[in-house]
């Protein structure tokens, strides 16, 4: 009988369990959500047994609408998290503290003062806030005590692993996004480890993406009501899984996750680090994702409906208000938004940069402002995907777009327009899932990962680009690049500001 599969997407708001077949179809799935705190600005944490509460409630769910036939041929198990968020845990897996998540700013000074080019070349990754490396730099200087209550450091990954099996290991393609490896050699570094005031001992053993880590244990798959044995499969972090989800496995095809954050990136076969984009570890065993990321996305089109927009949706989609913004003109007459409501990564990773609108008027309304902030994250998409093809010398030839945001007719054609690029969508409703899940069936299968999420990747329609419309977003760009570069030592005096007289 052909075998079936569980892929669990566990994601900073939900934990998300399908089962899926040998073809990619989705037999059933559940979904638990997890409480988010933020106890202070620009602080965000989970409780880490949210992590496996949601997860182990998830997959119940998912596994209560199959067969007992069902039942017994799910063979693996493969998990894509959350990146760059963590958690310090005792001798028993208990967490010290909160965990902190990948959104977190409390780190600024740390990056400012150890982030440097040359980190960047040996881990892959600029210095920004985002990376773990410099949170727990500061829970090292302002909780040394939660420090040295902690055994281990693990990341969603590694965490759930441990709850599923009962061993403490990760993979090489989620643990990555510490921040802490020497990214070349796809292990962790000393001089990181040290600069973060890290032990060798509290990291985790690491496994190829793909490979078996072990049975899930016992006593959990009789909670779940599974008969058989499960494999658990290393996985890898959420962007790269989405990656694999939409089919994109070669150097001239990226995917686009127009979610929280916008995120896109393309494979890479070699080792290389680049001022754009950040290097992670792939999901293809020895392999790279060459990746663009920007913290405001969806998460801004949101905080506008739900802070600006009708109070009676709550931030929900406003069929209304995208209306009205798809009928102002492409440019929004120059009015320019500067989309860094939580800072900038690609390309400026600038920590401390804030949001703005420049060239207001008492023209614009509601409308004007809403496609202005569409068009400011979609400008900066697009400068960041031209600056990935200029670095690694390679065209696109094809764009996968998924996340929330592409489900806005409206955005998607702006993105379209100012990329200059078709954007093909992908049709399902958990792409990173579906990443995780081609990692399961490949293992059980024997057939090479990219291969399967190929063949498993499910392509729909294809948006392609107005030249008209590009033409002017060009042009639009180069304004938006300009006034970062006037408002950047602005920002720099606000912050400044802000640390003394805080909100």
């Amino acid at each position: 009988m052909d075998p079936l599969v569980i892929a669990v997407d566990s994601s900073t708001t939900a934990t998300k369990a399908l089962v899926v077949d040998a073809a990619g179809s989705v037999i059933a799935s559940g979904r638990a959500e997890i409480p988010l705190s933020t106890p202070g600005a620009d602080l965000y944490e989970h409780d880490p047994a949210d992590w496996w509460r949601s997860t182990s409630s998830a997959i119940s769910e998912a596994v209560a609408g199959l067969s007992a036939d069902e039942r017994r041929r799910v063979a693996a198990l493969c998990i894509t998290p959350q990146r760059q968020s963590f958690a310090l845990v005792d001798a028993d897996g208990i967490a010290v503290r909160p965990g902190i998540l990948w959104l977190d700013g409390r780190a600024t000074a740390e990056v400012v003062e150890l982030g440097s080019e040359a980190v960047h070349a040996l881990s892959g990754f600029q210095p920004d806030v985002t990376p773990s490396l410099y949170k727990i730099a500061w829970l090292s200087r302002h909780e040394p005590e939660a420090m040295a209550r902690a055994v281990r450091l693990t990341g969603v990954h590694g965490y759930l692993v441990h709850a599923l099996t009962g061993l403490w290991l990760d993979s090489a393609a989620t643990a990555d996004s510490l921040g802490l490896y020497d990214m070349a050699s796809l292990s962790f570094s000393p001089r990181l480890t040290e600069l973060a005031g890290l032990r060798a001992d509290q990291l985790p053993e690491l496994c190829p993406p793909g490979s078996p880590m072990g049975e899930v244990r016992p006593d959990v798959l009789a909670a779940w009501g599974l008969p058989g044995m499960v494999t658990v499969v290393a996985g890898c972090g959420d962007g790269q899984a989405a990656g694999l989800g939409a089919g994109a496995t070669r150097t001239d095809e990226a995917y686009l996750n127009l979610g929280t954050a916008v995120v896109a990136g393309v494979h890479s076969d070699t080792y290389r680090y680049g001022s754009v984009y950040r290097t992670d570890a792939a999901g293809l065993p020895g392999q790279y994702v060459l990746e663009v990321v920007q913290n405001s996305g969806a998460y801004l089109a949101g905080w506008f409906r739900s802070e600006l927009g009708d109070p009676a949706l709550r931030g929900a989609p406003d069929p209304g208000l995208e209306a009205a913004a798809a009928a102002v003109p492409v440019g929004c007459g120059g009015l320019v938004a500067l989309p860094y409501w939580n800072a900038v990564q690609s390309p400026y990773w600038d920590p401390i940069a804030r949001g703005a609108f420049v060239g207001l008027s008492g023209i614009h309304s509601q409308a004007h402002l809403y496609r202005a902030l569409l068009e400011g994250i979609s400008l900066e998409t697009a400068r960041n995907l031209r600056g990935l093809q200029e670095d690694t010398g390679v065209p696109l030839t094809s764009v996968r777009v998924m996340g929330g945001g592409q489900r806005s007719d409206l955005w998607r054609h702006v993105v379209a327009d100012a990329t200059g690029l078709p954007l093909t969508s992908c049709d399902v409703a958990e792409v990173s899932a579906m990443g995780a899940a081609a990692q399961a069936i490949a293992y059980v299968t024997g057939d090479p990962i990219a291969d399967t999420a190929r063949r498993l990747a499910k392509l729909g329609a294809v948006t392609e680009p107005d030249e008209a419309a590009h033409g002017i977003y060009e042009e639009l760009s180069a304004i938006q690049a300009d006034v970062y570069e006037r408002l950047s030592p602005t920002f720099a005096a606000q912050h400044a500001f802000a640390a003394r007289h805080p909100l």
